[in-house]
């Protein structure tokens, strides 16, 4: 059971972040809004209205104190959320859905992607673009993720191929493995490893260096829409189309705890800084968090009972006679 479920949006969540600041939640729906929630499901100040549609992507600052989202009329627009107010004109340069957005690590740049098949790059300080739009052949373009050093970048999309990308805009490398659409990104904190959810049910893991495929995760039925790797790189978190949240364990590499359940398709999933917390939201509406220790711990009790259950003489612990 969730800790607590967040009722506000009026349709569905696209997209959520934590900040590790405050340790509030905040949400981007296809009701235009952004919206801020302490733990408890409590409003934190006016949501951040858009007047350019749904808001299909979302991006929080590496200081927190700004956060971008992408809209449906294709355009980006910048907030500063401590006032709540929007800074300067929208940003202009896709002309279609921004599918997802990202902020290198050292502040300097944002990158879009959108249907119209190209990548973006913006100084967030001007709301200009630094380069010339990459037309990245994947038709729509569905994640964009920075490397943690800064120096490279990843988009995937329809055409189910994850292309690096150097920071200057030049390709690297093409990985191919996935059957349908990547939907979702990351790196591992190192660079040393890329993490991908696609159409085709599975999230696998690639050295970054060649592209070589190292792990396939199966089990969820339906589309992988979106997950995270937890801030000690020991569990990835993944949300998909079949209503279920599912946590899988690095080490093993096999999916562990009970699935996680929402009333509909889920669309975003975030771990919250301090590893402690999941939030997740999607076609319902509403943001559910949990806790992951409690997640985890439901299969210890089980293994335990297990353990104690099948001893030839009974409900013994282990090591007494």
């Amino acid at each position: 059971m969730p800790e607590r479920v967040i009722e506000g949006h009026s349709k569905s969540i696209w997209c959520l972040a934590y900040l590790s600041t405050s340790g509030n939640i905040m949400s981007a729906s296809e009701d235009s809004s952004i919206r801020q929630w302490k733990r408890d499901g409590e409003p934190v100040g006016k949501p951040l209205d858009s007047d350019g549609g749904g808001i299909c992507s979302m991006v929080v600052s590496p200081d927190e104190t700004m956060v971008i989202c992408g809209s449906a009329d294709g355009r980006l627009r910048l907030w500063n959320i401590k006032e709540g107010s929007m800074t300067g004109d929208p940003w202009e340069g896709h002309n279609v859905p921004v599918r997802c957005l990202d902020w290198s690590c050292n502040s300097l740049e944002i990158a879009s992607g959108s249907q119209d098949g190209t990548i973006r790059r913006w100084n967030p300080n001007t709301g200009r673009q630094i380069a010339p739009p990459i037309d990245t052949s994947h038709g729509w373009v569905y994640a964009v993720k920075y490397s943690q050093q800064g120096n490279k970048f990843i988009s995937g999309g329809v055409d189910s191929v994850i292309r690096m990308w150097s920071k200057n805009g030049k390709l690297l490398i093409e990985i191919k493995g996935h059957d349908s659409i990547v939907t979702s990104l990351c790196w591992s904190k190192d660079g040393a490893h890329i993490f991908s959810g696609s159409n085709d049910n599975t999230i696998r893991k690639w050295r970054a260096n060649d592209g070589q495929e190292l792990v396939v995760f199966r089990g969820h039925t339906h589309v992988v829409t979106s997950f995270c790797l937890t801030p000690s790189e020991s569990y990835i978190i993944s949300g998909s189309s079949d209503y279920s949240i599912r946590i899988w364990d690095l080490e093993s590499n096999q999916a562990v705890g009970d699935r996680l359940l929402h009333d509909d398709q889920l669309l975003a999933v975030v771990m919250s800084p301090d590893g402690k917390y999941i939030a997740s939201a999607g076609l319902d509406k509403k943001i559910y968090v949990w806790n992951l220790e409690a997640a985890l711990k439901s299969v210890l009790v089980r293994m335990r009972f297990a353990v104690y259950f099948f001893l030839p003489n009974g409900f013994q612990p282990l090591g007494r006679r």
